[in-house]
Formats: C-alpha cells, sequence, structure tokens
C-alpha cells in the first residue's frame, strides 16, 4: 500500500499548526489530548518529508523557522477547507468549528446576547473568538485563518470582490473630552493636544485622524490596548478619545466625560467570497435577532 505523503496529512498538518501556536510539544499534547512522543514524532516526520527544519528548538521552548512559517500559512488554509467541506457534506444541526474575529468594541458592546443565543441554539458549533484591529483582522480572513470577521470597512477604501460583506450594527463615534472641556464644534477646539489610540490598522483611528486633519498642529497619539484605560487616560485630563457610543454607554463613569458626536459607521460581518458553512448560517441568524 502507497504510503501517504506527511505533507498531505491534515491530521500531521493540525499538530504541526497546534505546536506552533503553543510554542511547546508538552503544551500540544495536552490541547490534544495525545501522547508528547507522538506529537514530537509526527513533526519530525513532517520536517523529514519536506525536508527542512520546521521550528528553532530552544530548550522546550519551540520557534517557527522561516519555513515554518511559511507552512503555517497553508496550514490554516489547508485545514480550513477542510472543515468547510466536512460541514457542508455533514447535513444536520449546525456544528464543528467556527472561527470569528471581532474588534474589541464590537465584542464588548453588541456580541455577548447573540453569541448567548447561538450558544443556546446551536450547542454543537465551538465558537473560537479573537480580537484586533480590522487590518489584522482581515489580513488573518483572507489567509484562511478565520471564518468570518465583524469590523467597520475603513471609509474611502474600495470593496473586497474576493470578500462578502453584511451590514450588522451601526455605531456612533464620540469625540471625549475632560468633563470640563469647553463646547467643542470643529478640531481647532479640542484642547489636549494627544489623542489616546488603538494600534495600526484600527478604523476608528482612521477616522479620528482624519477628523483631526485640518487642525494646524497635528494631534500626538497615544497607543493604548483598551477602551478602559483610553477613558481612564481622557478622564485624567491630558488627552482626547474616540469611542462608540455602545461601548461608553457600558461605562459607569461616562457622565464624568464630555461627549461630541463624530459621525456614524457600519459594522460588518465579512467571509471569504464563496465560503459557506452551517454555522455561519446560524451565527447570522442570531446576529439577526
Amino acid at each position: 500500500m502507497e504510503k501517504t505523503s506527511p505533507l498531505l496529512d491534515l491530521a500531521a498538518l493540525d499538530i504541526f499548526r497546534t505546536v506552533a501556536a503553543e510554542g511547546s510539544v508538552t503544551r500540544a499534547a495536552e490541547r490534544l489530548s495525545r501522547a508528547q512522543s507522538n506529537v514530537t514524532t509526527r513533526v519530525q516526520q513532517l520536517e523529514a518529508g519536506l525536508g527542512t527544519p520546521l521550528f528553532l528548538r530552544e530548550g522546550k521552548r519551540m520557534a517557527l523557522t522561516p519555513e515554518g512559517q511559511v507552512l503555517l500559512g497553508y496550514s490554516d488554509r489547508l485545514l480550513a477547507l477542510a472543515e468547510e467541506a466536512r460541514q457542508a457534506l455533514q447535513p444536520g444541526p449546525p456544528a464543528g468549528r467556527l472561527r470569528l474575529g471581532s474588534m474589541e468594541s464590537t465584542a464588548a458592546s453588541r456580541l455577548p446576547a447573540p453569541l448567548a443565543r447561538l450558544h443556546s441554539q446551536c450547542p454543537g458549533v465551538a465558537l473560537e473568538l479573537t480580537t484586533a484591529a480590522t487590518r489584522v483582522l482581515v489580513d488573518r480572513l483572507r489567509g484562511h485563518a478565520l471564518d468570518a470577521v465583524l469590523v467597520a470597512w475603513p471609509p474611502g477604501q474600495p470593496p473586497d470582490p474576493a470578500l462578502e460583506t453584511r451590514p450588522v450594527f451601526t455605531e456612533e463615534l464620540l469625540l471625549v473630552l475632560p468633563a470640563d472641556h469647553p463646547p467643542v464644534i470643529g478640531p481647532q477646539d479640542v484642547v489636549p493636544g494627544t489623542l489616546a489610540v488603538f494600534e495600526p490598522g484600527c478604523t476608528y483611528r482612521r477616522i479620528a485622524q482624519d477628523w483631526f486633519a485640518p487642525r494646524p498642529e497635528p494631534m500626538k497619539l497615544l497607543e493604548l490596548g483598551s477602551y478602559h484605560a483610553i477613558l481612564a487616560s481622557v478622564s485624567g485630563g491630558g488627552c482626547a478619545g474616540i469611542v462608540p457610543r455602545s461601548v461608553l454607554c457600558l461605562s459607569p463613569h461616562a457622565d464624568l466625560l464630555s461627549q461630541h458626536p463624530i459621525t456614524t459607521i457600519a459594522t460588518l460581518l465579512i467571509w471569504r467570497q464563496g465560503y459557506h458553512s452551517p454555522a455561519l448560517d446560524a451565527l447570522q441568524q442570531v446576529l439577526k435577532t
């Protein structure tokens, strides 16, 4: 009987991807419920079959080589296609893994209720939620590392014909300032010279920078990792921030901030053109209600 090439062995690719994610054979074995020796052997067989090392061994720590980084991208795509095929060919209630990416603001203010409904109605769906900036999430979607994302598409950027989109939420973006800040008509009226923002690739950051562009002196940027940190920094009087109203409503200290509406923007559910799964259909259904 002809032996299957390790390159075409989806189980081996899944083991490889898990080791890459965990950075450790021990943790990967625990996550996969396999013996450590089995995980080590499968990785070694994959490296031998491909004729190149995939990991740098640093004690018990496993870091990807450049070749391993390349294989990781293909592994994500191959395993995603295999899961998509499995779901498409198995009738019945929605089940299987659904890898959803979301902006942090959407995850915090919009998703708890619909995802609770999804879990209640479709217990067979294994949801994996990731939060990041829009650009990061869309790149991961294109690379098959995610099945769908909830993001605000950057204004002025043309639609991508390789992606399908559907508006699901409308967000009102607010300029937030210290409570004692004088009234604001335009960007020139904002006293703080620093803008608290998320990392590059965040659509709300881009909208804020565009709004402040007419100022004679550009705003300095303070990059923070959460809306809690942004609101705390604004409350301290040293900076301004852009926050969706839905997120601000979650804060018990919203009345300590001055608020000025900037614009409204749609949050889109986006997936790859032609991608279909019962789990994605179920997600779309709960997002409608």
